[in-house]
């Protein structure tokens, strides 16, 4: 789950509209510019698990520290990097302790002609198509990169080794390609030979209305894994995002599909969500309703009817709210309901954000 910061920026809340936003410049001179940014995230979240008691515990939720910088290479292209890396606020001196993680690492350059970048961020089905619906900070409802996950996939190969174009926005029109790459000398590689994944995405935005449309071969899954006897493809990955800002108010639609290979194995979810400024803080919820195929063993498996031949529907949802206590803190409250067997996953948070 990604916990940044959202619609306060449509909410009017400008202060607190992204981490990036309050980052400090440590040096900026000559062209060059350097940021230190990050942000301290702490969560106690109670939550229900399949065949289990309800558990509850304070814990960190993504506490990041990053750096980036730009500089000038001529009148038109600025060269840029980025670097997020991750620690655990809640038990600092532990095993786990320190900056254990990395989260975004990449380099690029942007200009008139757009943004070409290289390295490791979110997927482009992650943020045109599912944060725009419920990007929340803890509880979010399930996607299809979530479903890929779960099967034979990790983020490490979804997420880096990543080359992407993106073009400049005309006429309200933007696209993007790009492509995963893993090589077969690289450990995540779930394959015994080089894959490479294609992925591409149009926006259109007129007013206050934008759609978005993504695919994803999902290629660097391809082929035979070595040793484990499994041939073919994972599938693909689609997904249809449109939304409407009107004042304080966001509203946001989605269809995505993950169009698994293996037979009955695929997964669909329709959802709706909406956000709301209220002056002091955000209120949001969204609803999505997921249909699962007999075979999509990977997103069904906490079931105890999983594998009973049948196809399976969830109504999930989930509700927050925002308060912000100062430009750089707030705090937040969530629940979630997922309409698992034994109410697997449901759950409530609270936490606390400051970002500098």
């Amino acid at each position: 789950m990604k916990k940044t910061l959202l619609a306060t920026a449509i909410a009017g809340a400008v202060a607190l509209a992204s981490t990036s936003a309050s980052a400090a410049t440590v040096y900026n001179q000559d062209g060059t510019k350097l940021d230190l940014y990050g942000n301290l995230q702490l969560v106690y979240a109670y939550t229900d698990s399949l065949g289990g008691d309800a558990d509850g515990e304070l814990t960190d939720n993504g506490s990041t520290l990053g750096v980036k910088g730009e500089h000038k290479i001529n009148d038109d292209i600025v060269g840029y990097f980025k670097a997020e890396f991750e620690f655990n606020a809640d038990e600092s001196k532990g095993s786990n302790g320190g900056v254990n993680d990395g989260d975004q690492t990449y380099l690029g350059a942007k200009g008139s002609f757009g943004d070409a970048r290289i390295g490791s961020w979110d997927q482009l089905v992650d943020d045109w198509v599912q944060d725009p619906l419920s990007n929340n900070e803890y509880f979010d409802l399930s996607d299809s990169s979530g479903q890929i996950l779960k099967g034979d996939g990790s983020s490490q190969t979804r997420e880096g080794n990543k080359l992407q174009y993106m073009s400049p926005v005309m006429s309200g029109m933007q696209f993007a390609v790009g492509t995963n790459f893993e090589g077969d000398a690289e450990s995540e590689n779930v394959t015994d030979s080089n894959q490479a994944s294609f992925f591409a995405g149009g926006k259109y935005t007129v007013g206050a209305f934008s759609i978005a449309a993504v695919y994803d071969d999902l290629g660097q899954f391809d082929g035979t894994a070595e040793g484990t006897g499994s041939t073919g493809d994972i599938g693909e990955q689609y997904g249809l995002n449109a939304q409407y800002t009107v004042d304080a108010l966001r509203i946001s639609v989605k269809a995505e599909r993950f169009d698994a290979d293996d037979e009955d194995a695929d997964v669909d979810y329709y959802g709706i969500g909406a956000r709301y400024g209220y002056g002091m803080g955000d209120v949001y919820g969204a609803y999505q309703y997921v249909d699962a195929e007999s075979n999509a063993y990977q997103y069904i498996s906490a079931d105890s009817d999983a594998g009973d031949g049948s196809d399976h529907s969830y109504n999930e949802f989930n509700l927050g709210v925002t308060y912000n206590i100062s430009s750089a803190m707030y705090t937040y409250i969530e629940y979630a309901q997922y309409d698992r067997d034994g109410d697997d996953g449901d759950g409530a948070a609270v936490g606390i954000y400051y970002g500098f």
